[in-house]
């Protein structure tokens, strides 16, 4: 059966972003990993066997790029996310290992919860990305931590300030480095596909910085509700506070992360992990731009199909 001959006439005919190729996209699910011509040349997918192998694997990554700098006397600025989240527990490991000092090191956390507002919740909350960041990277990193006036969350009044923070910190040197995972919807941070249609060029859309209470879609509150809040879609709110293309676009170096496996032959992150390699750049699709970008994306194996029908 023809999928898009399902949709006409159904709820889902206004459901997906207007710019999706739905034929497009199902193509992209049969193609696996394999290079494309669109990809920067130091763009590079690494298979992990299970989700132990690629926390170590992811947190290394985070770990090595925090040291490099350090060795190379260059400040770092990081723009981090909250989820995955199993890696900060290995770049701990290996930054105390090493005993590197991150005072060189500036974050900007990606997103954050809001309302409508861009109001955030508490930092005591521990649904909060940054009660979460605090409890996973930075308090364990204990006295060789980065320091608090060096860490920025995505508040309303504070993630106005990054795109000069960021620009500052580039003009003195400073590597920026992008660590992300890959939504459902295939956004990056809350940059949602569906924004693109407010813009009438790639150019324009690039250029965005940020935005204060963006539109989550359904599919986005409904991948959070299983990943996040143990299918308890009420406590997941609609809104958010996120970085847009105009500065995720600006990173040196990208390391990505697909962990969205669920067990028993269960995903929800295959579809979206193969779209973003094969489909090519569309600001319809924000992912699709990550791979002509420098960097490593490590993936779950099981991510990369066959994405066939199955009961479980």
């Amino acid at each position: 059966m023809d999928f898009m001959s399902t949709v006409k006439g159904s709820l889902l005919e206004n459901y997906y972003p207007q710019g999706w190729d739905m034929a497009k996209i199902d193509k992209c699910c049969d193609m696996g990993v394999k290079r494309e011509d669109f990809w920067h040349k130091d763009f590079n997918p690494i298979s992990c066997k299970d989700i132990y192998e690629f926390d170590t694997l992811m947190g290394h990554e985070i770990a090595l790029q925090i040291k490099k700098a350090r060795d190379e006397g260059q400040k770092l600025a990081m723009i981090l996310p909250v989820g995955p989240m199993g890696m900060y527990r290995w770049a701990v490991y290996f930054l105390t290992e090493w005993n590197v000092k991150c005072d060189h090191v500036y974050t900007f956390n990606m997103d954050e919860w809001a309302d409508a507002e861009g109001n955030t919740l508490p930092n005591t909350d521990k649904a909060s990305f940054e009660y979460s960041m605090k409890e996973a990277f930075f308090n364990k990193l204990g006295e060789n931590t980065i320091p608090p006036e060096q860490r920025n969350f995505a508040t309303k009044e504070n993630l106005p300030t990054y795109p000069e923070k960021i620009r500052k910190l580039k003009e003195e040197g400073a590597k920026l480095v992008l660590v992300f995972g890959i939504g459902r919807m295939c956004h990056i941070a809350f940059w949602e596909p569906h924004f693109g249609a407010e813009f009438e060029t790639v150019e324009e859309w690039k250029q965005q910085c940020y935005r204060i209470g963006a539109k989550l879609h359904p599919l986005t509150i409904e991948q959070n509700a299983i990943t996040s809040f143990k299918s308890r879609t009420t406590l997941v709110p609609c809104t958010a506070n996120t970085i847009g293309p105009g500065l995720f676009l600006q990173a040196d170096y990208i390391i990505g992360g697909c962990d969205g496996a669920l067990g028993r032959g269960m995903q929800w992150q295959g579809m979206s992990f193969l779209t973003t390699l094969h489909y090519g750049p569309d600001k319809h699709i924000t992912s699709t731009f990550i791979p002509t970008m420098p960097g490593r994306l490590f993936y779950l194996e099981e991510l990369a199909g066959p994405l066939t029908a199955e009961c479980n």
